[in-house]
C-alpha cells in the first residue's frame, strides 16, 4: 500500500478505512467478531489510517476498534473525534467546552486502549465556544502526550484559518466525492495553502457510486439513508443517470465504479486520503486495488464532460443536519 502525508509530518496508508458502518448508522450491526477480523485484515493488507468518533455507537466503535486494533496498536494510526454528547432526549447536541473535551479525551483513550490519541477531530464547529478556545485545549492535550495532531470536521474555512493559527491542523475530513464536489469551491485551496490534508468521509458517495444501489434497493428501518433526501426512491431514479455516465469510463479503465471514485478523489491532491467504509473483506480488497489505478488527465477530463454537467437530485442531508456543516 502506498502512504500519504497529512499535515507536514502525519504518514498514512494512502486510503483508510471509515469504521463508522462496522457497528452504527447502516442498519443492524454484524457480528463483532467479524469486524474485529475484518479490522485486522485491513491492516494485513496494507491499511494504517482508521476512523472512528465516539458518537458512533455512541462509544462502542471506539470500543471495536480498541479491541480489534490493540495487537497492532504501534503500528497504525487512529483518528477519532469530539464535539458531540447526547442529552436527556437522546438528541445528539454539540459541546466542545474545554471540559467537555477533555473528558471525551480521557473516555476515548480508555474505549481504544491506548495511551495517545494520533489525531483529534472536532466532529462539528461548535458555535457556543471561539475556535481559538478549542484548539488551545487541544494544544495542551498534546503537550501533556494524550494527543498527536489535532483537526476538524466540515469546518468552514474561516474557521480553519482561526485554528490552524493557534495549532496547526494535520487533516480536516470533509464529505467530498463524484457527486459531492463543494470543496472544490474554497476548501482545498485553502487546505493547499496551508499545508492541511483532506480525509474525504462517504467517497463512495454512501454507496451510491458503486452502482449497486438504485430506486428499488430497501434499507433496513434504522439505516440512516432513509432520511437523507438524496436516498429517496425517486432522486435515486434520478441519479442513476450519473452513474451510469461514469460506468463507461470504469469499463474502459478496466475497474468498477466504486475504484473508479476513490481513484479520481487520489487523482486531485498527493495530501488527499479518502476513508471507504465497508463491511465486507471483497468490498475492501476491491476499494484498495484503486491506489494501482491511474488517471491520465484525459481521463480526468472525460469524467469532468460526462458526468459534471448532470444535476444531483436531492440534498445530501436534512436541512438539520446540513445547518451544522462548514461553520
Amino acid at each position: 500500500m502506498q502512504t500519504r502525508r497529512l499535515g507536514s509530518t502525519l504518514e498514512v496508508s494512502a486510503l483508510g478505512l471509515g469504521c463508522m458502518g462496522l457497528d452504527y448508522n447502516y442498519g443492524p450491526p454484524p457480528d463483532r467478531r467479524e469486524m474485529i477480523e475484518l479490522l485486522r485484515a485491513a491492516f494485513d493488507r496494507g491499511i494504517t489510517f482508521f476512523d472512528t468518533a465516539q458518537i458512533y455507537g455512541p462509544f462502542t466503535n471506539e470500543e471495536l476498534l480498541g479491541e480489534g486494533l490493540a495487537p497492532v496498536r504501534d503500528k497504525v494510526v487512529i483518528a477519532t473525534k469530539f464535539g458531540y454528547r447526547r442529552d436527556a432526549s437522546g438528541q445528539q447536541v454539540l459541546d466542545s467546552r474545554p471540559e467537555f473535551i477533555r473528558n471525551s479525551v480521557d473516555g476515548s483513550l480508555r474505549r481504544l486502549r491506548t495511551g495517545t490519541i494520533d489525531l483529534l477531530y472536532q466532529h462539528r464547529v461548535d458555535p457556543e465556544v471561539p475556535i481559538e478556545e478549542v484548539a488551545g485545549v487541544v494544544q495542551d492535550l498534546i503537550r501533556e502526550g494524550k494527543v498527536r495532531y489535532f483537526g476538524l470536521s466540515e469546518a468552514g474555512v474561516r474557521t480553519i484559518r482561526r485554528a490552524h493559527a493557534v495549532e496547526p491542523l494535520a487533516a480536516v475530513q470533509n464529505e467530498y466525492s463524484l457527486w459531492w464536489r463543494r470543496p472544490e469551491d474554497e476548501l482545498i485551496g485553502t487546505l493547499e495553502e496551508l499545508g492541511i490534508g483532506l480525509v474525504p468521509f462517504s467517497p463512495l458517495g454512501k454507496g451510491f457510486l458503486t452502482g449497486k444501489i438504485d430506486e428499488n434497493t430497501k434499507f433496513a428501518p434504522d439505516d440512516f439513508r432513509n432520511i437523507v433526501p438524496r436516498f429517496a426512491p425517486e432522486a435515486r431514479k434520478a441519479n442513476q443517470r450519473f452513474v451510469d455516465r461514469l460506468r463507461t469510463i470504469a469499463d474502459r479503465k478496466q475497474a468498477t465504479l466504486a475504484q473508479l471514485a476513490l481513484s479520481w478523489l487520489l487523482a486531485r491532491k498527493p495530501w488527499i486520503v479518502p476513508i471507504p467504509g465497508t463491511r465486507n473483506l471483497s468490498r475492501l480488497e476491491e476499494n484498495m486495488a484503486s491506489v494501482e489505478i491511474e488517471l491520465a488527465p484525459e481521463d480526468l477530463h472525460d469524467i469532468a464532460e460526462r458526468s459534471f454537467p448532470i444535476e444531483i437530485q436531492g440534498a445530501r442531508y436534512p436541512a438539520a443536519m446540513e445547518a451544522r456543516a462548514g461553520l
